[in-house]
């Protein structure tokens, strides 16, 4: 764990430090006034490698095919052209918005990129395409955290969300990176293992935590999953409420949580698409609310532009006017060790 916030700090600097305070200062008052006020660049920034995906999950418009946007792959050389103009105030790039990163052939050497800006990288993955020639490459890219996703603890329960997936693939990739970090004597990746809860899997809640400790992985996160039709929904939402997003309220599934008028992600970050498209958060994953693209306008004047800043304004003043909102259950993610 000490390397894990070892990593962390070493990618903060002066600016980014100054510029995430100053991020927070204009968030609060932006709140108080009622009225978006921005003044620092993003800290964080989720980008799209891809949005093709090997798998059918039945919550995931990827693993659906059910996108009216293009499917396609991020260029390394236009994520350099942009990624280069706000360098210097971004601390971390998660590369996972929709699809498999790893189909993207040119994925680590996104990661190089970014981390030769000292930015600190994320991803997440059905590690299906972690064998021992990737697991290593994947260390050599100075990659920080690696997140696999296992959302059961038996072939059949696996399958039945990860539709057309297979959990041998899945430990064998999670053996791969934890042997190629130990053979190159790398405290990177940092390795998590995801376990997304639904009624069919929260029996193995017991079983994935030992195979987790069994495995050896740097952490286990228990979350909640966000189901897109939760009010008839019945058959994916857990019985066990610690870990549902939702709750039974007169025969009818409601979110659990309030939707109040203030969002720190349009502060903090954003999503930006393969194809340079910024939406405001990874709730938009038809990218329904497009804000700028970075093929016509600088990130900068897409970030402090109007457009983003009525947005903003509605979400601090009317957010439940804005539909992927309504969903939108931050705050609730269940966390083991």
């Amino acid at each position: 764990m000490f390397h894990y916030y070892a990593g962390i700090l070493k990618k903060l600097t002066l600016i980014k430090v100054i510029n995430y305070l100053k991020l927070v200062y204009s968030f609060r008052i932006s709140k108080l006034k009622q009225k978006a006020i921005v003044s620092a660049m993003p800290f964080s920034i989720s980008i799209e490698p891809t949005t093709s995906c090997n798998l059918r999950c039945p919550q995931c418009p990827s693993g659906l095919r059910s996108f009216t946007r293009d499917i396609g792959m991020l260029d390394p050389l236009f994520f350099e052209t942009y990624i280069s103009s706000f360098k210097k105030h971004l601390h971390n790039i998660l590369f996972y918005f929709q699809g498999e990163p790893f189909l993207n052939p040119n994925f680590l050497k996104l990661v190089k990129i970014a981390n030769g800006h000292n930015i600190y990288t994320i991803t997440s993955t059905n590690a299906h395409y972690i064998n021992v020639e990737v697991a290593k490459a994947i260390v050599d890219s100075k990659l920080d955290k690696l997140i696999i996703s296992i959302d059961g603890a038996s072939q059949q329960t696996y399958e039945n969300y990860r539709v057309g997936g297979s959990i041998e693939k899945v430990l064998a990739g999670t053996k791969a990176i934890l042997n190629a970090k130990k053979d190159l004597k790398s405290k990177s990746p940092y390795v998590v293992w995801q376990f997304v809860v639904f009624k069919n899997n929260e029996h193995e809640i017991a079983a994935i935590k030992k195979m987790a400790k069994d495995i050896s992985v740097d952490k286990l996160v228990i979350k909640t999953a966000q189901i897109y039709d939760f009010e008839t929904s019945e058959h994916l939402i857990p019985t066990n409420q610690t870990y549902s997003r939702y709750k039974l309220v007169n025969g009818v599934y409601q979110i659990k949580n309030k939707l109040l008028n203030e969002c720190w992600r349009m502060w903090q970050g954003c999503v930006i698409t393969w194809d340079g498209k910024i939406v405001p958060c990874c709730f938009d994953k038809d990218a329904k609310y497009t804000l700028g693209n970075l093929k016509n306008n600088s990130f900068k004047e897409i970030w402090f532009s109007e457009e983003y800043n009525k947005f903003r304004n509605l979400i601090l003043t009317n957010r439940k006017k804005i539909d992927i909102c309504t969903n939108c259950t931050e705050g609730t993610k269940v966390w083991a060790n």
